[in-house]
């Protein structure tokens, strides 16, 4: 019996031993992880980091994720010294307000930022300031004036995430110069931080109470932070992945260059810091994440800058640059880059979307999101939209202080990306390409509760033969109502527009354009069409020529009217717009026009317009028929019949997205999405034979379905 409880004894503190062995072990690995990734990497060269270093951030933004951008750029000496030397006897920087109310781009945050730098500098061995006493003694210093004077900002997410995210990656890398007093004042910095809300905003506080955890040495807490977070790794909830590829928070809301951004960015940072441990992401939860790279990212970005429309509210200066630098460097460093599978994405979208070669070709409409893409080997189209499912864009915090037509049927046509990069300061608001609104002089209406008023338009969705597609918009908000439709094709993009009523007393427009202007725009008119040629791209605008406008004016405005956190500064320069007026009051009115992405001017004057051979264009049918491909598209909303060709004559039963063509066997071929996404089966009949055919259901609602007519 003693023999035996000798033996049981000794087996349970062999097991005691092993598992603090274990838990020492890798609480212990990950704090090499975080040397690894925030101090030793920072000598490493890269294509991505030459390009970081042409197109540095700076401090004044106050995005997460470009705010961490910033801290990869290498040591600078001269910063360095600026901090040493500016810092006060009390430990804090005079440039600094302290004070500051602002609820973006608060400026205490960068006092976390500074420490953090020095705290990087001091803990790499190729730095001359390697355990330096005199960058010590600053470290010190400079925690000692936050621990005493504890800031707290107006909003929660910098007190809550924003602060104990840069301070926490401080905190381990300093862990073993850190006094017992100054270890327990990080904790209670640290506490701020604690398990709860959805999303990145989940992520986000569980990262930072890791954090604390690896402080405490407390690996069950550890483990606790990593299940919270790996628990967001999922496709489908209300919140986060969706189905369709795109990434929503705040409702449901398209967020890819906001919170879905900093998902990828952050789970990227968290792969790599749980990497050989015990926690290291599985295969199965790296794949979500890659899918979501794969399916989502890579169709947002061209030549190397994020889709305006995939913003969110995050209109900063340079952010389509700087976000998409974020992307790829959380691309190639997803699975701690050792991950075949995930260097197989991201090698992809770097090839994709950074290099001048486009090998992303096709059409992608994501359905859960009432937004389009349209990629082809010399340009990229964007359309934004929203419905009474789907919410277009928020302001909050003082951003993005002008959206308020963001969301409205916005069509961007890139070629060099260039076309409106740094454009808000200048633009008209009311003038965003593809936008059907009210013209006014006073200021464009404040978002309210997100996206609110919010489009109650139920006709919303896209159709896609994965190469061309169609989507098509009800704006039914705030008094204006409209049918809006778009045709993608390879040459060009065709917009329609019927239905425009409004009992208004002010002008209602469509903007057809509104970019820098590059040159002054030729402009050719006919009896039948007018076309304008401005930068290699061709507008050709059928109808409504004596309410076509063009201008090319030197404008001004300022950041801080767009983005409170910037000073009230004037910038300028020279935009070119091109719009239609329709009128005060107008009803039932309507509008044709074609966008060529990519053309000369002489083939701008040879376009021929009966390729797009418009069969009907008001708010029962917007229908075309394509010439050259032998394809019918066209967006139904009640009961019609409509002879295409001699040889093609359709009974439209059921309301809906179409595309109808022949198909490999010379059988008619059907595309058919359902943009209401609350029918359970569609009917139609093409040449006499009626056909009766089940929609997808649940998450698939608003997808694509194809047959073909037997």
């Amino acid at each position: 019996m003693k023999y035996t409880r000798l033996v049981f004894s000794f087996c349970a503190c062999l097991a005691f031993s092993q598992a603090f062995g274990k838990a020492e072990g890798d609480l212990s690995v990950i704090r090499q992880n975080f040397n690894r990734i925030y101090v030793q990497s920072e000598g490493e060269e890269s294509p991505l980091k030459e390009l970081l270093l042409q197109n540095q951030p700076g401090f004044s933004v106050s995005d997460r994720v470009v705010m961490e951008l910033q801290q990869r750029v290498p040591y600078e000496a001269d910063r360095m010294r600026h901090y040493l030397k500016a810092l006060q006897a009390d430990g804090s920087w005079s440039d600094i307000n302290y004070q500051d109310t602002n609820r973006s781009g608060w400026d205490p945050r960068l006092h976390a930022e500074r420490i953090l730098e020095m705290v990087k500098h001091f803990s790499n061995p190729e730095n001359e300031y390697y355990h330096s006493k005199k960058v010590e003694k600053a470290i010190h210093r400079a925690l000692r004036y936050w621990f005493v004077q504890k800031p707290v900002c107006l909003n929660w997410y910098y007190n809550q995430i924003g602060i104990p995210r840069t301070l926490g990656t401080a905190f381990i890398l300093f862990e073993p110069f850190l006094t017992d007093a100054e270890k327990q004042d990080a904790i209670t910095v640290m506490k701020q931080a604690r398990f709860g809300m959805t999303g990145q905003n989940k992520v986000w506080l569980a990262g930072n109470v890791m954090m604390r955890g690896v402080l405490e040495n407390d690996l069950d807490l550890v483990k606790q932070a990593r299940d919270t977070i790996v628990s967001e790794i999922v496709r489908g909830g209300k919140e986060g992945i969706k189905d369709d590829g795109c990434f929503h928070q705040h409702g449901p809301q398209p967020q890819f260059g906001n919170y879905g951004l900093a998902y990828v960015y952050t789970m990227s940072l968290l792969s790599g810091l749980f990497s050989d441990t015990s926690m290291a992401f599985t295969p199965s939860q790296l794949e979500v994440i890659a899918g979501l790279l794969e399916e989502g990212y890579q169709w947002v970005i061209w030549q190397g800058k994020m889709d305006i429309a995939s913003l969110g509210r995050q209109l900063f200066a340079s952010a389509p640059l700087h976000k998409a630098l974020s992307l790829a460097f959380a691309a190639t460093e997803l699975g701690g880059g050792r991950d075949a599978r995930c260097n197989q994405v991201a090698a992809r979208l770097l090839e994709n979307c950074f290099s001048p070669h486009n090998g992303l070709i096709g059409h992608k409409h994501f359905w859960q999101s009432d937004y389009t893409l349209s990629r082809r080997a010399g340009w990229m189209a964007s359309l934004k939209m929203a419905s009474d499912r789907v919410m277009g864009v928020e302001s909050m915090n003082g951003d993005n202080m002008k959206g308020y037509y963001m969301a409205d049927g916005a069509l961007y046509i890139y070629k060099d990306a260039t076309e409106y990069y740094d454009i808000f300061p200048l633009w008209d608001w009311r003038k965003l390409p593809g936008v059907t609104c009210y013209d006014d002089v006073r200021p464009v209406p404040l978002l309210k509760h997100s996206y609110y008023p919010r489009n109650r338009g139920r006709f919303v969705g896209g159709l896609s033969d994965g190469k061309n597609g169609i989507s098509a918009m009800e704006l039914d908000r705030d008094g204006l109502k409209a049918q809006k439709f778009w045709l993608f094709a390879d040459e060009a993009v065709l917009c329609l527009g019927a239905g425009i009523s409004s009992d208004s007393a002010l002008h209602v427009t469509t903007a057809v354009e509104q970019c820098w202007s590059r040159e002054e725009p030729l402009r050719i008119s006919t009896a039948d069409d007018t076309r304008i040629w401005h930068h290699g791209r061709g507008y050709v605008l059928w109808n409504n020529l004596d309410s076509c406008f063009t201008r090319t004016v030197a404008s001004s405005g300022s950041w801080h009217d767009v983005m409170k956190m910037y000073k009230n500064d004037t910038v300028s320069g020279r935009l070119f717009t091109l719009y239609l007026d329709h009128g005060v009051r107008p009803k039932e009115s309507s509008y044709c026009y074609a966008v060529l992405p990519e053309t000369t001017e002489a083939d701008l004057r040879n376009f021929r317009t009966d390729n797009f051979r418009v069969m009907c264009n008001d708010s029962r049918l917007q229908a075309v028929w394509q010439v050259d491909r032998s394809v019918c598209w066209a967006a139904v909303r009640e009961p019609f019949t409509l002879r295409v060709t001699p040889e093609l004559e359709v009974d439209f039963h059921t309301p809906g997205l179409y595309r109808i063509g022949r198909g490999t066997g010379g059988r008619w071929e059907v595309y058919f999405s359902d943009p209401m996404q609350c029918q359970d089966e569609m009917q139609i009949t093409v040449n006499g034979k009626q056909g009766t055919h089940a929609l997808p259901q649940g998450k698939d609602r608003g997808t694509t379905l194809r047959f073909e007519v037997n």
